[in-house]
């Protein structure tokens, strides 16, 4: 056949009209859903308007009270509330700061009276008339502090002749003013000196110092009960009435911290050892350090131990078994 299709190719087109059928189905079953349409609601029916109110017709005469009318009742006043104030709230106090702690003194001062108080150390010694015979070099004491002797280096012919010579100490007179600061020995008019010693059997004509009884103060050694050392005395001061009030003390653990303070003379303690009277005062290195130094013309504060405060009956430990006292 030449002018129509031929088999094969018509079979050729029913086969890609088939084909093209079922992929047109496969798309539609699928292929994606169209969106579901949704309903829109009714819009609300909008409100009717209301009718205008009709105004009321007017009265033409007043209605008569069929009731009689009822007398108003008067009501009391109410009573006034006394209400009391409340008290005040206490307002809240902070405690009061604590009290300062006050250091404990470790030493006791005496300030000595500067108008009659001296160093006996190289004190001018005269006669009664004024005329000077020699200078105090050293004071001896018995066991109980208290002077005894006075050791004088009498002075001879341009320190020819000089000589020391112990007297005894109720044979002076002491007037430790800062002007007129002497020591008056009671010899007759034209006696010497030594010759006075001479007639007092209690003191030697010479510097001797063997006595075991009487221990001369310059230059001894002061030692606490222990045999620690506490310096050395250098001088002793005098008033007016022939009293020791103070020894000046040498002290200082080092050559270049050494110095001077005065020591009260209630301090000071004489005890007897191996046979020979020594010189004691329990102050300890604190104690010295805060002691004021001595210096020449300047206020004299002597030093002491302070004294230990007893514990009062409240604070005192209870022994053991015992109940405290109430």
């Amino acid at each position: 056949m030449s002018g129509g299709f031929s088999p094969r190719g018509l079979s050729r087109y029913v086969f890609i009209w088939v084909l093209l059928t079922m992929l047109a189905g496969c798309s539609a079953l699928f292929g994606p859903k169209p969106p579901p349409v949704a309903e829109q609601p009714a819009p609300a029916p909008e409100p009717e308007p209301e009718p205008p109110a009709q105004p009321e017709p007017e009265a033409s005469a007043p209605v008569a009270a069929s009731a009689p009318a009822v007398a108003e009742v008067k009501k009391a006043p109410p009573r006034p509330v006394h209400r009391h104030p409340a008290p005040p709230r206490p307002t809240p106090t902070e405690p009061p700061p604590p009290a300062p702690v006050v250091p404990v003194p470790v030493i006791s001062t005496r300030l000595l009276s500067s108008n009659d108080t001296r160093g006996l150390l190289d004190a001018r010694v005269q006669r009664p008339d004024g005329k000077t015979v020699g200078r105090a070099i050293d004071m001896f004491v018995d066991k109980n502090g208290k002077p005894q002797a006075l050791l004088v280096n009498l002075s001879g012919f341009m320190g020819i002749g000089d000589r020391k010579v112990r007297f005894p100490w109720s044979a002076f007179m002491f007037n430790m003013a800062a002007k007129k600061m002497a020591v008056t020995l009671a010899v007759p008019q034209g006696q010497p000196p030594a010759s006075e010693a001479l007639k007092k059997p209690a003191a030697a004509p010479s510097g001797n110092t063997d006595d075991p009884g009487l221990l001369h103060i310059i230059d001894a050694t002061v030692e606490r009960s222990n045999g620690s050392r506490v310096g050395r005395v250098i001088d002793v001061l005098i008033d007016n009435h022939a009293a020791p009030q103070a020894a000046i003390l040498d002290v200082g653990r080092l050559m270049h911290d050494r110095r001077s303070i005065a020591a009260d003379w209630s301090a000071l303690h004489f005890v007897r050892k191996d046979g020979a009277l020594e010189v004691e005062a329990e102050l300890t290195d604190k104690q010295l350090d805060a002691a004021p130094n001595y210096e020449l013309d300047r206020p004299i504060r002597a030093v002491s131990p302070a004294p230990v405060a007893k514990p009062t009956a409240e604070a005192r430990p209870t022994e053991p078994g015992s109940s405290p006292s109430r």
